[in-house]
């Protein structure tokens, strides 16, 4: 199984997201493959936001081997699921499928938690460090449920 997380910049949400997934992936003993990318090319090359790296380092989770990457149109064909932050990051990488197989790949993510609720995971890039902290609480029970799913 390949998961790919997407946000934006693929500096705040989808690291937390992909680290989060490998993380409880390794404590279940399942074989994901685990990858995050941005719809944006603003911060391709760069960590992810130290706030970022902060709150995961707090959970015992290391996200300083990451770099931010922009989405691109293989991703449909290397990943299995394609999980978005949000319906903005959706819809775009909706408009880059070329069928209905690709598609069928792309999900929000809080729908895991909370299915057809089409939430969002709200980007905590312009907000303080309770922003980074609620992200994660919202991608640690969605991964959580995303584990529980894989296992059965």
């Amino acid at each position: 199984m390949k998961v790919l997380m997407v946000c934006l910049g693929n500096i705040c949400r989808s690291p937390l997201a992909e680290g989060i997934l490998k993380h409880k992936a390794h404590e279940n003993n399942l074989r994901i493959e685990v990858d995050s990318a941005g719809t944006a090319a603003y911060h391709v090359g760069n960590l992810p936001d130290e706030r970022s790296i902060e709150v995961a380092r707090k959970y015992g989770i290391d996200l300083t081997n990451q770099r931010a990457r922009q989405f691109r149109l293989q991703d449909f064909e290397e990943f299995d699921v394609i999980y978005a932050m949000d319906s903005e990051n959706y819809n775009n990488i909706l408009k880059l499928a070329s069928s209905t197989s690709d598609e069928s790949k792309v999900k929000l993510i809080l729908n895991e938690i909370e299915p057809n609720s089409n939430s969002s995971v709200p980007d905590p890039y312009y907000g303080g460090d309770e922003g980074f902290e609620n992200v994660y609480q919202m991608l640690n029970l969605a991964c959580k449920e995303i584990v529980l799913r894989l296992k059965k």
